[in-house]
């Protein structure tokens, strides 16, 4: 299972980030994602132009993080739509 965040990776969930959100739902559902950090950020729209969120665009069809891959390829995509997931899928205990 892969998370895919912005360069706050799994910090701030306390503050309320969306990157952190999701990652800390995740765990929480019982689950250790590998996290990877994308160059660019949502308040300077430059900052992700080209390449730099390519492999974010061919999996979910667009440029915002967080994005979670499970380990069954799914692609789950938004803060509320993954932290919604990890509640109706926790892991095997």
């Amino acid at each position: 299972m892969k998370i895919y965040t912005c360069g706050q990776r799994d910090k701030q969930a306390s503050l309320g980030h969306p990157c952190g959100k999701a990652v800390k739902a995740v765990r929480e559902a019982g689950y250790e994602p590998e996290i990877e950090a994308v160059a660019g950020y949502r308040m300077l729209p430059w900052t992700r132009r080209g390449d730099v969120r390519k492999e974010i665009r061919e999996l979910s069809g667009q440029d915002d993080v967080p994005v979670l891959v499970t380990d069954d390829g799914e692609v789950i995509a938004g803060t509320t739509t993954i932290v919604a997931w990890a509640k109706e899928h926790p892991a095997a205990a």
